[in-house]
């Protein structure tokens, strides 16, 4: 079985976006009185009094922006939640926020979308991460939320 690695907002990108967001808002923390929002920077759920944000991210934007590549429309932003402070990013290697339906969107090297996958239960995630790494053509993965599309990470091939 192959091992797949989980990659959270990395801290260049979270300097930027804890001053001023992918929609050029400034941060506005608040503090989170319930916990269990899912934080891009740790890839783990919030706990109750933890200071916390919510932001724009335009997560293939900053990949193609790395790379190269030219997503053209399919470049797009969405809300995340971040620490509204650094943090000291995932505690752990295993596959975060596979507890509820995820999709797994997949894109080529170009950053344009190729399709997805919807994942509804724990048990088939690395099936759908293996599947979509099958097709040569798929450079990266993200892994959204169904229920609002939002960004949670992303997979990258090798």
């Amino acid at each position: 079985m192959t091992t797949y690695t989980a990659h959270p907002i990395g801290p260049a990108a979270l300097k930027e976006l804890r001053d001023t967001d992918d929609a050029g808002r400034r941060l506005a923390p608040l503090t989170d009185e319930e916990g269990g929002a899912p934080l891009r920077c740790c890839l783990r759920r919030s706990e109750p009094g933890e200071r916390i944000a919510l932001v724009s991210y335009a997560p293939l934007r900053r990949w193609a922006a790395e790379t190269g590549a030219e997503p053209g429309a399919y470049d797009e932003q969405g809300p995340v939640f971040i620490h509204a402070d650094a943090c000291a990013g995932p505690a752990t290697d295993a596959l975060p926020f596979t507890n509820a339906h995820r999709t797994v969107r997949r894109y080529s090297a170009e950053g344009h979308i190729l399709g997805g996958y919807l994942v509804e239960t724990p048990t088939t995630f690395d099936e759908a991460l293996t599947a979509a790494f099958t097709d040569p053509e798929v450079a990266l993965l993200h892994v959204r939320a169904v229920e609002y599309g939002c960004f949670l990470y992303e997979v990258r091939r090798g």
